[in-house]
């Protein structure tokens, strides 16, 4: 057993260990297939709005109650199978000292990027004590949630990396593979130190009753194959190799992925996430056995018609069954927009529900 793995506490066992979300995860029989939602927690709610008015994103990220609230809403409302917590992927760097700010309309901005060495050393290991919000909210949230799990995340090396050298969100990411290429030891201790920042942060949720946890990869679809595993790789493979010893489910998810989806299921994950644009089928040929898959629906197909809707899902569940596993977990293959009608969510689970059943 690795030496990051070693001495972990054992997981607090909830009444979600036998939910069907948590049964698919790890390739044991469901009474359906389980379903989810990428960024559920609030987007599209009218009720989420409306509690965080006049609370700026990381704020709200820090109230524990609050957190509750906006967690349980899409649970509540589509009677999904699992919850994600609500938070943010830039809330371990603020809570290790890094001056960031998520502006309405752009996203995570870093006030001081880091570019030099010297940058480096403001980016310190997460200590549970830096985040004790989070514990609160978790705490709160498996003793209401029940037999409902809920999946705790954080971003992953590479997309927080991005954001820092670039100052916030990039298109082209050029500072960030400028240092990637062109300062292989500078771009390879920057993903380590984040590795170890995203490691303490997960551990903090799993620790409080998170049932299994989802490393987000937002911008690493931007890299070619040989990129990835010379440079991210093992930034990725240490974060999932250091809660591994907690046996929770480790989903791993990525946009524009297909790619790279052999390499993100080596990198660690139990279940890897695939987006709309490769089949199930030829995911699951990339991916290799023993890896559940998430995914695939279009999010821009719950704009049509629910007639359309009910036959791109069910394509999507014929995909999944045809590779004979109960591995599957439906989701989107990316997060629900904030124009969406909440009400085509609904049905949308309903619907997987009651024809997977079958």
């Amino acid at each position: 057993m690795s030496e990051t793995t070693a001495a972990q506490p054992s997981v607090r066992r909830t009444a979600a260990h036998d939910s069907a979300f948590l049964r698919a995860c790890r390739h044991e029989p469901v009474p359906h297939t389980p379903v989810w939602f990428m960024r559920q927690a609030g987007r599209s709610l009218p009720e989420y709005h409306k509690v965080r008015e006049g609370i700026p994103m990381l704020e709200s990220c820090m109230r524990p109650e609050l957190v509750k609230e906006i967690t349980l809403q899409p649970v509540r409302r589509h009677k999904v199978d699992a919850a994600i917590f609500f938070s943010d992927i830039v809330v371990p760097l603020k809570a290790v000292g890094i001056d960031v700010e998520i502006k309405p309309g752009v996203g995570p901005v870093i006030a001081d990027p880091i570019r030099t060495r010297a940058d480096l050393q403001r980016l310190r290991p997460l200590e549970p004590e830096d985040v004790g919000y989070v514990t609160e909210a978790v705490g709160l949230l498996v003793d209401e949630l029940g037999d409902t799990p809920l999946i705790g995340f954080a971003g992953a090396p590479f997309t927080l990396a991005s954001y820092l050298i670039e100052g916030g969100p990039s298109k082209g990411h050029e500072r960030t593979k400028a240092m990637m290429y062109g300062e292989p030891e500078l771009w390879a201790e920057l993903v380590d130190r984040l590795a170890v920042i995203t490691a303490g942060f997960l551990k903090v949720q799993i620790e409080a009753g998170a049932s299994a946890i989802q490393l987000f990869d937002s911008w690493v679809g931007s890299l070619a194959p040989d990129d990835y595993r010379r440079s991210v790789m093992a930034g990725s493979a240490k974060v999932f190799d250091a809660v591994a010893g907690y046996g929770v489910p480790r989903i791993h998810f990525g946009v524009g992925t297909g790619e790279l989806l052999g390499l993100m299921g080596e990198a660690g994950a139990d279940v890897v996430g695939v987006d709309w644009r490769v089949p199930l089928d030829v995911a699951a040929g990339r991916v290799g056995l023993g890896k559940a898959l998430q995914g695939n629906l279009d999010p821009a197909v719950l704009f049509a018609p629910t007639s359309v809707v009910e036959t791109k899902a069910r394509e999507v569940l014929h995909a999944a069954s045809a590779l004979g596993t109960s591995g599957h977990i439906f989701n989107l293959g990316h997060g629900v927009s904030p124009s969406m009608d909440p009400d085509a969510l609904t049905r949308l689970v309903a619907f997987v529900h009651e024809a997977s059943a079958r």
